[in-house]
């Protein structure tokens, strides 16, 4: 499948930004089931700074906003070829050791709440398995809701409020697979829709590590494996190594930021 995505960020800030810097993970891998044809980034009201690969192999781009700026625009957009793999992106690649996965983050940590979750699972001899069941779980005890959670939001906190967004139910995915022994990451893309071109915000689920198999991908939010409608851009430990846009600003107490997003298949010329 051939999807095309433009996706716009604009900020607007209620004074001029003296000086402000900003992460971006906004270019999509390279792995399996894959290709990225083309893809373009441009900026108003700030400059490219530097470009590198991270720790995950997510591709990275620093930018510092023009000084007194009154408004920043980040847009992105491309092309990219993906494939069904059921899900299976395969081996481990990048310089973070898999050990690292096993570890919880403050995001993904387990308590009282997430034990009672893992506990509540069914016995499974079949890794991929348990996996699903583990997802159908958490659909389960987390309904799909917006404005409840927010970035900061930790896995306890997300059962705690029995509600939450894609990124809350790979979180609880993610801690309760590390607690059962299961190396698990987060990932950070986009989903072509069904019903609609436009979007509000771009998508998260979970992958986890099975032998045999390698990387597995596991959405939550919509109780499958991630298909060919789907496009990885970053992965991580949690939330904040995979977030597309991080950083800093001084100069300016207020901003609101827009986005504007579509993914579409696009027709393939033969």
């Amino acid at each position: 499948m051939r999807i095309a995505v433009d996706h716009t960020t604009h900020y607007v800030f209620s004074e001029p930004v003296s000086r402000g810097m900003q992460r971006l993970r906004l270019m999509p891998k390279a792995s399996s089931g894959q290709r990225v044809i083309e893809w373009n980034m441009t900026f108003e009201g700030a400059q490219l700074q530097v470009e590198y690969d991270d720790q995950n192999c997510n591709h990275v781009s620093l930018i510092s906003f023009d000084s007194g700026a009154r408004e920043v625009t980040i847009r992105c957009h491309g092309i990219v070829d993906t494939n069904d793999e059921a899900g299976i992106i395969g081996r481990h690649s990048g310089f973070m050791p898999m050990w690292l996965f096993l570890e919880q983050t403050d995001l993904t940590r387990t308590g009282q709440r997430m034990r009672g979750l893992i506990g509540g699972l069914p016995s499974e001899s079949n890794t991929v398995t348990a996996l699903h069941s583990l997802s159908a779980l958490i659909r389960d005890r987390v309904e799909y809701a917006t404005g409840h959670t927010d970035s900061a939001t930790t896995a306890e906190g997300v059962l705690a409020a029995g509600r939450g967004v894609c990124q809350d139910h790979a979180h609880v995915f993610i801690g309760a697979a590390r607690a059962l022994g299961i190396p698990a990451r987060y990932v950070s893309g986009y989903l072509m829709m069904d019903d609609r071109v436009d979007q509000d915000a771009g998508h998260a689920w979970a992958e986890a590590f099975v032998e045999g198999l390698g990387w597995v991908g596991f959405d939550i939010s919509n109780g499958i494996s991630p298909d060919a409608r789907y496009v990885r851009v970053a992965t991580g430990r949690d939330y904040r190594d995979a977030a597309p846009i991080t950083g800093i600003r001084y100069g300016s107490r207020d901003e609101s930021m827009h986005v504007k997003l579509a993914v579409q298949q696009q027709r393939v010329e033969q």
